[in-house]
């Protein structure tokens, strides 16, 4: 069991072709989205997030703080990759690149796939700082593949994740998410927990630590949206009677 509190700090130095760096996650982040657009056909537009109708999961409040909320959201599908490394932002940008040629029609059934958000990335701490570690990097599909999610193509190492009912502890930060601000980030939701009525519901039934919910736009300045979301433990509270957590 991983408790809120039993957070890590995974830190990395994140120093070929083009390609190559974008498969290891060692593009920035400028650089990366201008590869999705020339050579992987990505609208331009949508890259910028100025498409309009971007789908998210649905979800409900059914708790708010002034610096957390706790949601309930319904069972929804996501298309996963499975990484293993020390840097949270290489391993977010190599699980994307993964995806992102999923949504463009790398699956059996040359499907395209709009974009969404976020674009979520779990965490299952190494032993140490410069252990390896588990990263989940995950898509939410459109409503349109939710019941029949198009079958990746093998060489990606993707498989769709059913999720069951759940809760799920939030809170928002604004700028870049990267590996030297997401630990502290999810220290202070941890804090704020461990102080409200969720105190004894924040420890999960799997593996997963925390994980990082991005809905901005690399281009994105100004205004950035990022979450941290912890699960709620299957508890009393009204709201949450239905939840297990057990998928991620």
């Amino acid at each position: 069991m991983t408790h809120v509190s039993d957070i890590k700090l995974i830190r990395t130095d994140t120093t070929l072709d083009l390609s190559q760096k974008a498969e290891k996650g060692m593009l920035s982040t400028a650089t990366m989205f201008l590869f999705y657009i020339e050579f992987l056909g990505c609208p331009i537009l949508c890259c910028l997030a100025l498409c309009k109708g971007i789908e998210s999961p649905e979800f409900a409040v059914i708790h708010a703080e002034s610096d957390f909320e706790v949601r309930l959201y319904p069972e929804s599908t996501w298309m996963t990759a499975s990484v293993r490394d020390i840097s949270f932002e290489k391993s977010t940008w190599n699980g994307f690149h993964r995806l992102f040629q999923y949504i463009q029609g790398a699956n059996l059934n040359f499907s395209r796939i709009a974009m969404t958000a976020p674009v979520l990335t779990s965490i299952v701490p190494g032993a140490g700082p410069l252990h390896s570690s588990a990263y989940f990097v995950r898509f939410y599909l459109p409503v349109k593949f939710q019941a029949t999610p198009p079958l990746p193509l093998p060489e990606l190492h993707l498989k769709p994740d059913k999720w069951a009912i759940h809760c799920i502890a939030v809170r928002k930060f604004s700028g870049y998410a990267r590996d030297d601000n997401i630990v502290k980030e999810a220290e202070k939701l941890a804090i704020s927990l461990s102080r409200s009525p969720w105190a004894n519901f924040t420890t999960s039934e799997s593996n997963y630590a925390y994980s990082i919910a991005q809905y901005s736009s690399p281009f994105q300045i100004f205004g950035r949206v990022n979450e941290i979301w912890v699960d709620v433990k299957n508890s009393g509270l009204e709201g949450c009677e239905s939840s297990s957590v057990s998928t991620y």
